[in-house]
């Protein structure tokens, strides 16, 4: 039997960007949702997606500064206030969304943080693990109703990363209350979250015709960045130059590339029947070895494990407070 995570092949890779994807697709009527669409890969997101004749809203923490970003983009945007660290501010987003739509079609969790210094939530949650994933667990759940209202074509995209390699989801220590922190582990679990959360989702949507895919957008400098030291750039920069002692390798890319893998999971035909799936460079990703920390590209096992998925899902139904509304 042929795994799920066997690349397809696509006609786009590496180099493609997100305007090259969308070239030919008709999203005229489609409402998108893109978290951080104003910021980065986010930016070039949102451009793609009204390109091809979508509306999209545009959720991030600062709505001037998205208002000053996407001006000059022509089409249909709009933009709502959300910090996704704060549970108020989430149920509001998705209030103030369903006053602006009755249905959502791409449904696309694109903001995050990374590296940080060991911070917490109002809830005391571990600030990567509680913005990149519950916060996106959060908002999914509460826009769900949109997202169903469209049915079968609908789908959702979370963005995940590389930096899966670096570590499983633990859910003895979620929040790293009993372990000692270190960013990029912490980093690493969030993204193992993002991709295991795209895996529960479609296997409860799917019966629905909805599929959900979690995309490693590719190594691109954006304000993402902000927190990363000296160190942190000299290692990112060994490793892209193939010094395997600093990581697993890979290949920088432009924003407009970095956008491309997003967009192609939202839009690509080739992806009407499948889903759970994790993706990079515009391509279903192949499955790694145990040894995988070590090569470029892929993804680990630990990154599409049912069970493990199964188990995150109960435990950010029980972090949140919030049950599957499907």
């Amino acid at each position: 039997m042929t795994h799920p995570q066997t690349p397809i092949p696509s006609v786009f890779g590496h180099g493609s960007t997100a305007a090259e994807v969308i070239k030919g697709i008709d999203l005229s009527g489609k409402i998108a949702l893109v978290t951080g669409g104003y910021s980065g890969i986010g930016t070039e997101t949102t451009k793609a997606l009204v390109s091809a004749g979508a509306k999209v809203i545009v959720a991030g923490r600062r709505p001037e500064e998205a208002d000053t970003t996407l001006a000059d983009i022509r089409g249909q945007i709009d933009v709502v206030k959300l910090e996704l660290s704060d549970p108020a501010s989430i149920d509001a987003c998705a209030t103030a969304v369903a006053e602006k739509t009755g249905k959502i079609d791409l449904l696309i969790n694109n903001a995050g943080i990374m590296a940080c210094p060991l911070s917490r939530d109002a809830r005391g949650y571990e600030s990567q693990f509680a913005t990149n994933h519950l916060g996106h667990f959060q908002l999914t759940m509460r826009l769900w109703p949109l997202v169903k209202a469209t049915g079968a074509g609908a789908r959702v995209i979370a963005l995940s990363s590389l930096a899966h390699k670096r570590s499983a989801f633990h859910p003895e220590d979620p929040n790293y209350e009993r372990r000692d922190y270190e960013k990029w582990q912490a980093y690493g679990q969030a993204k193992t979250a993002n991709a295991l959360f795209a895996l529960y989702l479609d296997t409860l949507a799917s019966p629905s015709g909805i599929r959900a895919f979690s995309v490693h957008p590719g190594g691109i400098m954006t304000n993402l960045g902000r927190y990363l030291t000296e160190e942190d750039i000299a290692m990112m920069r060994a490793r892209s130059e193939g010094d395997a002692s600093a990581g697993p390798s890979f290949e920088w890319k432009t924003v407009e590339q970095g956008a491309a893998t997003t967009v192609w999971a939202a839009t690509s035909p080739l992806l009407a029947d499948k889903g759970g799936v994790y993706c990079e460079d515009c391509d279903i990703a192949a499955l790694t070895g145990p040894d995988g920390l070590t090569q470029p590209g892929g993804v680990m096992p630990h990154a599409c494990d049912a069970d493990a998925a199964a188990k995150l899902w109960e435990i950010s139904e029980d972090l949140t407070g919030i049950r599957w509304p499907g």
